[in-house]
C-alpha cells in the first residue's frame, strides 16, 4: 500500500484527515517541500480559510508547480472544502485571485438569497445530499463510487466552485433551492467541496477510494 501525502502549507486541520486516511491503515506523509509532492504517489489538498491565503502558503513553498505537474502526470489527487477551490482557475474571494488552475472555472461566493429570493444563511453549515450531476444515477468510476444517490456529508462554506465544462462536474447537492458544485473532477484530480473527514461513513467511501487508487 503506497503512502499518501498530505500538503501542508498551513491552512487545515491535517490531524483529522489523516486520522481518516490512518482508519484504513494507510501510512500517511506530510509534504511541504517539492520533492516530497514530486515524490508522492496519492496527494491530498485540504483546507480552511481564505482563498488568497492558501494559494499565497502554496507559493511561499514553492508547491504549486510541482502540484500542477503531478496532476498532469496523472497523479491522484483529492481536494478538501478550500483545497477543492484552489484546483480551480481562480476565486472573487476578497478580491481576485488565480488558482491552481487545474479545473477550469471560478469560485463565487453562495448568494444571500434562495432561489425564491428569500434571505438564507451563508455560510452553508450541516449535511445535505449528495445527487449524480450531468444525468448520471450514480457515481460509478470515481472516488465517489461507494456513496449512494442522495446520502448526506457535511459541508462548512460560504464560496462555491462553478466549473466552467459541465462535464467536470460529478456530484451537486441543493441549498436555497438552487444547485451547487458538491464535486469536480478532471483526470485524475478531484474535489470535494464537503468534508469526507467530518462525514462519518459515507465520507470514508472517499478516503477508501483514494487509498485504492494510490496502489
Amino acid at each position: 500500500m503506497n503512502p499518501i501525502t498530505i500538503i501542508d502549507y498551513g491552512l487545515s486541520n491535517l490531524l483529522s484527515v489523516q486520522r481518516a486516511f490512518e482508519h484504513f491503515g494507510a501510512a500517511v506523509k506530510l509534504a511541504r517541500s517539492p520533492d516530497e509532492v514530486f515524490a508522492a504517489k496519492a496527494l491530498v489538498l485540504p483546507g480552511v480559510g481564505a482563498f488568497r491565503d492558501g494559494m499565497q502558503g502554496l507559493r511561499k513553498l514553492d508547491l504549486v508547480e510541482p502540484i500542477r505537474q503531478k496532476a498532469a502526470q496523472g497523479t491522484p489527487l483529492l481536494g478538501i472544502c478550500l483545497g477543492m477551490q484552489m484546483l480551480f482557475e481562480e476565486s472573487e474571494e476578497f478580491g481576485r485571485w488565480e488558482g491552481l488552475g487545474l479545473i477550469p472555472g471560478r469560485v463565487v461566493r453562495i448568494p444571500d438569497t434562495d432561489a425564491e429570493g428569500r434571505a438564507q444563511r451563508v455560510p452553508q453549515v450541516g449535511w445535505n445530499r449528495l445527487l449524480p450531476a450531468g444525468g448520471k444515477q450514480d457515481f460509478d468510476r470515481s472516488l465517489l463510487e461507494g456513496i449512494r444517490r442522495g446520502e448526506e456529508v457535511y459541508f462548512v462554506h460560504s464560496y462555491e466552485a462553478k466549473p466552467t465544462n459541465p462535464a467536470d462536474l460529478l456530484a451537486v447537492t441543493v441549498y436555497g433551492g438552487r444547485r451547487i458544485c458538491a464535486v469536480a473532477r478532471r483526470g485524475s484530480v478531484t474535489g470535494c467541496q464537503f468534508h469526507p473527514e467530518k462525514s462519518g461513513r459515507v465520507g470514508l467511501n472517499v478516503i477508501r477510494a483514494l487509498i485504492e487508487a494510490a496502489g
